[in-house]
């Protein structure tokens, strides 16, 4: 298949622009700045955005298919930002599908979508969409989700995946942000919670999206489903954590604050940064406090009957490539 990988030049969208080259799919990738290494690879590059429905048209013209991997990420920022590249921009990628004939569409959402900001333990695709929102991520994703799946018809098919906190070798937005934080001595744990959650390797967030874009096809069972992708073994968060750190060479987390006074802390940070106007993201977020102390991980047995999918990458085994990573001197560029 001939694919465009949106956000090619990104964490999840450069892994699985990669393995679609693997696997011999002629691949194009959409990001706004270039990615040398990816040409390497044999992927040609479109630079462009999302809002800029041109740049769109051009990259999706000739496609058999896209993987729309490209959004803003993160726990803080305006509303606006967020609803403009993640819901604006997947607005356009649909446009730019059913004006060129495109017959598949697979689309990266995020388990946050159905977040509550309690315990989640378990859950399967059936669970509703939540009716408040902790953050502008998630609720930016659920919107553009919801408008994919609705759009899935006999033209073009659409699926969801929603891979469950991404980890491995390279610049994305969790071991980066836990191994820079913990290095100026920012990361403290919260009480003496240490619930459970689930994490996906990056090599099988790849490979889930892959199976996705080749089960995929008008009328096939997937079209118009969404589906939790992780590692199927969730573990306390905190052994996590410090597994992670322990590969970068850090020292394991020992020092608490009560959860109170990091929901206290958290308010204070968020209500100095939206009154001074400040740019960045706060040291702590309410939403942040909530992912540290609450159960998260799902149930991923429709992924297992519907895509093929299976976890190929044990924890064990993903640790190991992140501690050869940091060896070779990675892991020190800002996020």
């Amino acid at each position: 298949m001939r694919v465009l990988v949106t956000g090619g030049s990104g964490f999840v969208g450069g892994a699985v622009a990669r393995l679609l080259r693997y696997h011999g799919h002629e691949v194009r990738s959409l990001s706004r700045t270039d990615h040398p290494e990816l040409a390497k690879d044999g992927v040609v590059e479109f630079p462009g955005d999302l809002l800029d429905m041109d740049s769109v048209r051009a990259a999706c013209r000739g496609a058999d298919a896209v993987v729309h991997c490209a959004a803003k990420v993160g726990l803080w920022g305006a509303y606006e930002d967020f609803y403009r590249v993640n819901v604006m921009g997947t607005d356009n990628v649909l446009r730019a599908c059913q004006e060129l004939g495109i017959s598949k569409l697979v689309f990266t959402s995020s388990p946050s979508v159905v977040f509550t900001g309690a315990d989640v333990e378990g859950w399967n695709e059936s669970a509703p969409y939540p009716r408040s929102f902790d953050s502008h991520y998630s609720r930016t994703k659920a919107t553009a989700e919801e408008m994919v799946l609705s759009s899935s018809t006999a033209a073009l098919a659409t699926v969801a995946l929603r891979p469950h906190l991404v980890w491995g070798p390279g610049q994305d937005k969790l071991i980066s942000r836990l191994v820079e934080k913990a290095r100026s001595g920012e990361l403290c744990r919260i009480g003496s919670l240490n619930k459970k959650v689930d994490t996906t390797c990056l090599d099988d967030a790849a490979e889930a999206h892959r199976l996705a874009l080749e089960r995929l096809s008008p009328g096939s069972p997937i079209a118009g489903k969404a589906y939790f992708i992780s590692g199927g073994s969730p573990r306390p968060v905190w052994d996590i954590i410090n597994a992670i750190l322990n590969a970068a060479g850090l020292p394991p987390v020992e020092k608490r604050v009560w959860p109170l006074s990091a929901n206290l802390a958290a308010w204070g940070y968020e209500t100095l940064y939206a009154v001074t106007r400040r740019s960045g993201e706060p040291r702590l977020t309410r939403f942040l406090v909530q992912q540290l102390t609450t159960a998260h991980w799902f149930d991923i047995s429709a992924a297992r009957r519907d895509l093929g999918y299976e976890p190929q990458t044990s924890f064990a085994a993903g640790l190991e490539r992140l501690r050869a990573w940091f060896a070779q001197g990675a892991g020190h560029s800002e996020v």
